[in-house]
């Protein structure tokens, strides 16, 4: 086997791990393989290939990898879940809301939670309002609009 053959086979094994491992981090190995595959077909040796597989990483690290984390895992979009996916949601009072106490509840999507009004008016049982923010395990409501 030639050896920009064994650098090649290692590029495509590298390529199919780095479906089964997260990060890209095999990605830029596998590129890095890929340049030394194709340099080595050009100049005979060790060292030339070498230094390229070397590069070719280096680069693809700072390059590809930055560019696909990016545009696949895009940390601004984080998924929100549990009781931090409840702010916004609109719900209904299911046990009037004191504004005195500021205490009741309200059903949101299915479950009844313990409520608190951000106005100065009492909302009765059947009322809509929407989820403005969640402290603990009370949901800080406003009449929905």
């Amino acid at each position: 086997m030639h050896e920009w053959q064994v650098w090649l086979v290692a590029a495509l094994l590298l390529f199919v791990a780095e479906m089964l491992a997260p990060g890209f981090w095999l990605l830029s190995v596998a590129v890095g393989c890929l340049a030394a595959g194709v340099v080595s077909l050009v100049v005979p040796g060790a060292i030339v290939p070498a230094l390229s597989f070397a590069a070719g990483t280096l680069l693809s690290l700072v390059g590809i990898r930055p560019f696909l984390l990016r545009h696949l895992h895009p940390s601004g979009s984080a998924i929100r879940t549990n009781v931090d996916a409840l702010a916004g949601k609109v719900g209904i009072v299911s046990e009037r809301i004191d504004p005195v106490t500021g205490k009741g509840r309200v059903l949101v999507e299915g479950e009844d939670w313990r409520a608190a009004s951000l106005m100065d008016a009492a909302l009765e049982p059947g009322t809509r309002v929407m989820v403005v923010r969640v402290e603990g395990a009370t949901l800080y409501v406003d009449k929905e609009m």
